[in-house]
């Protein structure tokens, strides 16, 4: 069985939290919520393939800027893919982690984060890991009160157009959308996660004919 661990990144309080333990449990967490998930592994099966698919959160605070990199597929600790045709040597380039990059739909300030913050500190430590980006708190956007506390600061929710426009612009595998709350949207972010492993893509510099050897 493969085994692929997920990532999830993204600024403090855009629901990453909540995503993982509402996907998790099948339930929205109650009063308390934990700054951080803890590391969580399941087999699922996606297109008839049975996968052990292990969520590991992080913590968005800028405290956590030099320990969040240690969760982090394909760096020095656990994240590191084996080759076992090399007899146990590090094979950094193996496909088997995905980085899941959130947002919330109403702050644009975590919008405008992703290509400000974590599009780059992914890519400096995992450069080949491919890449989802998720707009998290979907039943948000249409939400009265929200708009207005948004129109108030000048400011508007994100709109599905910005996110793919945003996704095209990082080289995202997917642009997906979900909310934690009513699961809308939500077992597809981690199903495209495995896809995105199992069926690989090629990026924006393997399209241009860039090889690696």
């Amino acid at each position: 069985m493969q085994a692929i661990k997920c990532v999830v990144v993204g600024d403090g309080a855009v629901g990453k939290t909540c995503l993982l333990i509402s996907y998790t449990t099948n339930a929205f967490p109650g009063e308390y919520i934990p700054t951080v998930f803890d590391n969580y592994s399941a087999n699922v099966m996606v297109d008839s393939k049975p996968v052990n698919l292990g969520l590991w959160d992080t913590a968005g605070q800028e405290d956590y800027d030099r320990l969040r990199p240690l969760s982090y597929p394909q760096t020095w600790g656990e994240g590191l893919t084996r080759d076992a045709s090399s007899h146990g040597t590090l094979c950094p380039l193996c496909p088997q982690d995905v980085f899941l990059i959130c947002f919330s739909l109403v702050s644009p300030a975590s919008y405008e984060n992703v290509r400000a913050k974590w599009y780059p500190e992914v890519r400096h430590h995992c450069p080949s890991t491919p890449i989802i980006l998720v707009g998290t708190k979907l039943d948000l956007r249409d939400d009265k009160d929200t708009i207005e506390k948004l129109k108030e600061k000048k400011l508007a929710p994100i709109t599905y157009p910005q996110g793919l426009a945003l996704a095209k612009e990082i080289d995202s595998v997917k642009y997906l959308e979900c909310s934690a709350l009513t699961q809308r949207g939500l077992k597809t972010v981690f199903d495209e996660a495995i896809r995105a492993v199992l069926c690989p893509q090629p990026t924006r510099q393997q399209k241009r004919g860039c090889s690696i050897l």
